[in-house]
């Protein structure tokens, strides 16, 4: 990360003439000499080999222009994301005045502002954004950005996540840093400012923070799932998969491919990218791989990101040598191809020696790095925000290494004056789901809770948590204990958290039998595996459409109380019982080690649906090619005729037959959508994301006006909001279709 070729432009510059032979030794003189350790790292032992030369070195004059060029990106990348992940598009939702809603900041004093406020907020981090792509007013430009990040940042622990962590790290090493020394504003502006050199440290840091993100996500990856293939295992089903279908089966891929090609690319990318050799190697599977999570993943401009900041580890000249090539008219517009840099008091040169102001910044670089490393690791300190993972989930670059599934989340609360017992929505109060797998978040809802359901009539409540969570494939079991009173309970960040029931991670053999049972049941059998502690129970009730539920235990023993009936049942690993639809039962464990079990279920209405359907789509084919010779009674005529609006209501139409027509009719526009042209999917998404950015800015401009010169009257304003919400009338159609189908008895595959 320290290599740079700022410092051959400090050899003397004039030299007397010489004949062609003294000038080959000369030129062959500076190679021979040259140590490995020069060639490959870009500095000699020497130079750390005191305080003072190691200062000098973080300190060494550097050319500004790649740092520029990543300046100009990364500014350009977070104007975008602004309007997209960071919410400024949907902000009038998150942050409705008046709402009642629960919210999870980092500390309980964090408050949002009122939503104009909130607006404001956003378009200041979007002006600070610009600033920092333009480098204009540059400084200034990144205390805004990085002020209201953080702030949005810290304000909603539900939305964390690695990149967005390392959008805010990047911001603050840049207000640090001399990134408008080259193409920008601030250079015009001033000429001293204008292609001068950096240090040295403002590129080992960047290059520093990216080999961390890399290496450190690798060292996650060896965790057991993860190199076990259990952690991503749905991604080989993904079309970007195809080809590697062609000599591999999904198991392989998902094993070999998507675990352990990301395994060995996060460990050694790093490296890769750091030395001449393998850079060329590491640009073009760090590219294939960024590339793949933007289709694979909703991650805003987390690869895109990453792409830019692979350039950082090329000689940081590169850029005049590649706009070197372009055509000399363009070359005012492009970024500076020559002079060379000139000198800056940011840096050290052999004449004056350093000063306290590159003492200071040598230190922050060590510290900052150090602290770097540290964090990953630094959950025995805050020990109450540690679960089944470690930490909150957003900033030890444990990135897609555990994958969970929620099974079944009941919330009780219980009136502390009457006693009375009631259950609530889960996510009332609240617009995430995230809470569910965090006891800090957990705590902060039930305190939210307790505050808001006195409203209702329910005095000093209680509030119990009963949340059954799969990871990586492993049993559905608690994640909490649903006896305590999560209100009353203890939390601590520094402190275990004691409510926190452990991973039976004694059971995760299981998961290769798991595999065994679902490859032996057919197309329309279901099944969910359940693990519960000795002393606790399963209170579930069975739908009717789930005419055909059986439970097998596979380990421990059971009673089931079918709650109707006032009877129990005792069962041993290996044997079943049937499960009677549409009433309540219960699942004791009453062994002393946890119990294991398996719910077995076919959904009969959904069969008996998809054989009518079976048996339409072979009338309807019939009737087509003209085989059926019986006319078709007025309850099938749409068969032929097809279904419009004002048939949609009928009462005459078979209702099978409705529901027929409209998945039929959904199922062709998926298709035309799947086979659509790259133009078209270009220009759909296009569309999506200019009326998406375009509410954005129309709602800001919104706020701010209401800032500056108040309310206007509820219809102006009424008219103006419909205005910023206005969509291109085909996904207006495709949105209430979707809406329709949705509300059609229930069913999922409409």
């Amino acid at each position: 990360g320290l290599t740079t070729r700022g410092a051959a432009r400090f050899l003397p510059s004039r030299v007397k003439k010489k004949s062609s032979k003294e000038n080959k030794q000369t030129t062959l003189a500076p190679s021979e000499q040259t140590s490995t350790m020069k060639r490959l790292f870009g500095f000699e032992k020497e130079d750390i080999s005191s305080w003072h030369r190691l200062v000098c070195l973080l300190n060494r004059p550097t050319d500004p222009a790649s740092l520029g060029i990543f300046r100009f990106l990364f500014g350009m990348l977070m104007a975008l994301d602004i309007t997209q992940e960071r919410g400024l598009s949907h902000l009038d939702y998150k942050y409705l005045d008046g709402a009642p809603v629960c919210r999870f900041p980092l500390f309980n004093f964090l408050k949002p502002l009122p939503m104009d406020w909130m607006f404001f907020v956003y378009f200041v981090m979007f002006l600070g954004a610009v600033g920092i792509m333009l480098g204009c007013f540059y400084r200034l430009a990144c205390l805004m950005f990085i002020s209201t990040y953080w702030y949005v940042f810290f304000l909603d622990k539900t939305t964390w996540n690695n990149h967005s962590y390392l959008y805010g790290l990047i911001g603050f090493q840049l207000t640090l840093m001399d990134a408008n020394r080259y193409w920008s504003l601030d250079g015009l502006r001033n000429p001293r400012k204008r292609n001068a050199h950096v240090p040295l440290w403002n590129y080992t840091l960047l290059r520093t923070q990216i080999f961390i993100v890399y290496f450190i996500a690798g060292v996650k990856k060896l965790d057991a799932d993860w190199v076990e293939g259990y952690s991503m295992k749905y991604l080989a089903h993904h079309w970007l998969f195809e080809p590697f279908k062609l000599i591999l089966p999904v198991e392989l891929i998902s094993l070999m491919v998507v675990h352990g090609g990301g395994l060995i690319l996060d460990l050694t990318a790093g490296y890769l990218l750091f030395f001449d050799a393998t850079r060329p190697v590491a640009f073009f599977f760090v590219s294939y791989f960024h590339c793949m999570n933007s289709q694979l993943f909703s991650i805003g401009m987390f690869s895109y990101t990453m792409l830019a900041t692979s350039p950082l580890f090329c000689y940081p000249d590169w850029p005049r040598r590649f706009f070197g090539h372009f055509p000399e008219f363009l070359q005012p517009i492009l970024p500076f191809v020559s002079p060379a840099p000139i000198s800056s008091s940011s840096c050290v040169y052999p004449k004056p020696p350093s000063g306290f102001k590159h003492k200071f910044r040598a230190i922050f670089t060590i510290l900052y790095i150090m602290e770097q490393f540290f964090l990953p690791y630094s959950h025995f300190i805050t020990q109450g925000y540690n679960n089944w993972t470690n930490g909150l989930y957003g900033y030890s670059w444990d990135m897609m290494v555990h994958a969970r599934s929620h099974q079944h989340v009941k919330i009780t609360y219980r009136d502390g004056v009457t006693g009375d017992v009631g259950y609530l929505n889960p996510g009332v109060f609240t617009q995430s789901r995230r809470w569910k797998d965090h006891g800090d978040m957990l705590k902060q809802y039930a305190t939210c809770l307790s505050e808001n359901l006195p409203q209702f009539n329910i005095s000093d409540p209680e509030i119990y948590f009963d949340i059954w969570v799969s990871i990586n494939d492993r049993f559905q079991q608690r994640i909490f204990d649903p006896r305590v009173d999560i209100v009353k309970a203890d939390w601590s960040p520094f402190r275990p958290n004691s409510w926190l029931m452990p991973l039976l991670v004694d059971l995760s053999p299981w998961r290769t039998k798991f595999e065994e049972i679902e490859g032996s049941l057919d197309n329309q059998t279901e099944v969910v595996f359940i693990a519960d502690f000795p002393g606790l129970y399963l209170e579930n009730y069975v739908s009717e459409d789930l005419g055909n539920t059986s439970v097998q235990v596979l380990e421990g023993l059971v009673n089931v109380e079918i709650v109707d009936e006032k009877k129990n049942y005792s069962l041993q690993p290996g044997e079943k019982m049937q499960i009677p639809a549409g009433g309540y039962h219960k699942v004791y464990t009453v062994s002393e080690g946890p119990s294991c079990y398996m719910y077995i279920y076919v959904n009969t209405t959904e069969a008996e649906l998809q054989k009518n359907f079976t048996k339409l789509s072979e009338l309807q084919e019939k009737v087509r090619n003209g085989t059926e010779t019986e006319p078709l009674p007025p309850e099938l005529q749409p068969l032929i005729t097809g279904l419009d609006d004002q048939d949609s209501d009928s009462s005459v139409i078979d209702p099978v037959v409705r529901i027929f027509l409209k998945r039929q009719k959904r199922m062709q526009e998926v298709k035309k959508r799947r086979e659509a042209s790259l133009i078209e999917r270009f220009q759909r998404f296009a569309s999506k994301k200019y009326y998406s950015i375009r509410r954005g800015f129309l709602m800001t401009a919104i706020a701010l006006r209401n800032l500056a010169v108040g309310l206007p009257p509820l219809e102006q304003l009424t008219r103006e909001v419909a205005y910023a919400n206005m969509k291109e009338p085909e996904t207006e159609t495709e949105a209430s279709q979707d809406e329709r189908l949705k509300d059609e008895v229930g069913h999922g595959e409409l």
